[in-house]
């Protein structure tokens, strides 16, 4: 198995943040995170594009951390109705993607959130109360009650 050393250009979930130097497996540098934009490679020249990468994210992330903790706080209190086809039992045809976390919230005027910020505990496939936890800034997690109504 080759692995490659590359530098995150974004944040990658389960990777790291922009900046960090990784090493990874060659296919998934070279099939996914290259061509997306997400990484470049680890040579002398981006090693100084990193230090400024470095910096940039530093002066974000104070910023975000206080916006983040603010977005966390307007979460808390949040009752979160989503919708979903059901059939009997409370059974859902399909089941409740991230994706329709991130519409409910913004439907009950909470804040627009990323999906790929939301975890589910596991895949949601019935009515009822479930909570799932919105990574607001790498810090700040906020933890939500959903209610997965038929609809």
């Amino acid at each position: 198995m080759s692995t490659m050393k590359l530098i995150l250009t974004q944040e990658v979930t389960g990777l790291g943040s922009s900046g960090d130097t990784v090493e990874v497996k060659g296919g998934y540098g070279r099939n996914y995170l290259l061509p997306r934009g997400l990484a470049i490679q680890a040579t002398r020249g981006a090693e100084k594009q990193v230090e400024s990468l470095r910096r940039a994210r530093a002066a974000r992330d104070v910023r975000s951390l206080e916006e983040a903790q603010a977005v966390a706080g307007r979460l808390n209190g949040l009752t979160v109705r989503v919708p979903a086809r059901a059939g009997d039992g409370g059974r859902l045809f399909g089941r409740v993607t991230t994706a329709d976390v991130a519409a409910a919230v913004t439907a009950a005027g909470g804040p627009e959130l990323d999906r790929r910020r939301i975890e589910l505990p596991s895949s949601i496939k019935t009515t009822g109360q479930h909570t799932v936890t919105v990574r607001v800034h790498p810090e700040v997690a906020s933890r939500l009650t959903i209610d997965v109504v038929a609809g």
